[in-house]
């Protein structure tokens, strides 16, 4: 075990310089596209006083930075961004990084409650498939995953908020506590659980038919390989060869698909959020569209790439962890 801990930490190593030119290029990619939106805060801000002389609005460009060349901006923000200043929201009135470290918390909650509810269930039902394919169960679970994968996501947030919130008034319809209940400890972290429940699983649902089919598909070629025959002819019972040599390595290619969904799970925040009001960084982008505030547009776009890379380089070392290949062929080509 001692001899395969350096292999995998020059694999990390390796996959982490990968990650600086990725971050550049996206800030730079991002920093482009905004430039190429119409209006900017000044524009906003004369709108919202009703009117502005040209001359007042030159000075707010002047003193927000916006009358300089896009080189020179752009060079003023990297630098700033090297040194972790991700600049001030003219809209909100706050540096743009502690906003963002204020709204992420609420995100990570919501996309980790979606992707343990889509993995856990999407194993299980794809695995269920699986052992009864083109059983009764296998039918209901092809018309399930039919059902979620082709209904938007937010109809179903809609819908879900109807019945359980309005109609059974079950669940809270939106926000992330009960801002009157003043709850601590325990009964804070069962509060947060019941606000989170109907966007984590509104969230979850198309990923949820993704991983289920996946898993299905995966499961049933490797029932078919030589290894699983092998493992059959020496006596070994149903249980260990779904468990032990056909869900492990069909869980391969399912740390894969979660590694790519990861930044469409993020979008897919945004609506979920502004569906069920609810306080994370979703919701904080499409305020900052709104308002043409770009400068913490640009610092939620690059903080949220910088999660999703450093998330797909955690799938790479869970792929390495469990398919040891992966890694050996990292070391051979170094």
């Amino acid at each position: 075990m001692a001899s395969a801990a350096p292999p995998l930490l020059g694999f990390l190593r390796r996959r982490l310089l990968q990650v600086l030119p990725v971050v550049f290029g996206i800030a730079l990619l991002n920093f482009l596209i905004l430039q190429l939106a119409p209006g900017d805060v000044v524009d906003v801000l004369a709108g919202e006083a009703g009117a502005a002389t040209p001359e007042y609005m030159a000075q707010l460009r002047a003193s927000f930075g916006l009358d300089q060349p896009l080189g020179v901006q752009f060079w003023n923000y990297m630098t700033s961004v090297a040194t972790l200043d991700l600049g001030w929201s003219f809209r909100q009135n706050m540096p743009v990084l502690d906003l963002i470290l204020e709204r992420i918390p609420a995100t990570l909650l919501l996309m980790s409650s979606a992707i343990a509810v889509a993995l856990a269930l999407g194993v299980l039902l794809g695995v269920l498939s699986a052992i009864r394919v083109h059983g009764w169960l296998d039918d209901v679970v092809s018309v399930f995953v039919l059902l979620t994968y082709a209904l938007p996501t937010f109809w179903l947030g809609l819908m879900a908020m109807v019945l359980f919130s309005a109609r059974l008034g079950w669940l809270p319809s939106g926000g992330m506590v009960d801002l009157g209940a003043n709850h601590t400890g325990l009964a804070w972290a069962l509060d947060v659980a019941r606000h989170a429940l109907l966007p984590a699983l509104t969230l979850s649902t198309f990923y949820l038919a993704v991983y289920t089919k996946l898993v299905r598909t995966s499961m049933l070629e490797l029932y078919g390989a030589d290894f699983i025959r092998t493992a059959r002819a020496k006596g070994a019972g149903e249980l260990r060869i779904t468990v032990r040599h056909a869900l492990r390595n069909a869980l391969l290619p399912l740390l894969t698909m979660v590694g790519y969904q990861v930044a469409s799970l993020l979008s897919g925040a945004v609506l979920v959020e502004s569906v069920f009001n609810w306080p994370g960084i979703g919701r904080l982008a499409f305020e900052a569209i709104m308002s043409r505030d770009f400068n913490l547009l640009l610092g939620i776009l690059l903080l949220s790439s910088v999660l999703v890379t450093l998330i797909n380089v955690v799938v790479d070392l869970l792929y390495a962890w469990l398919d040891p290949r992966v890694q050996l062929a990292g070391g051979a080509s170094a």
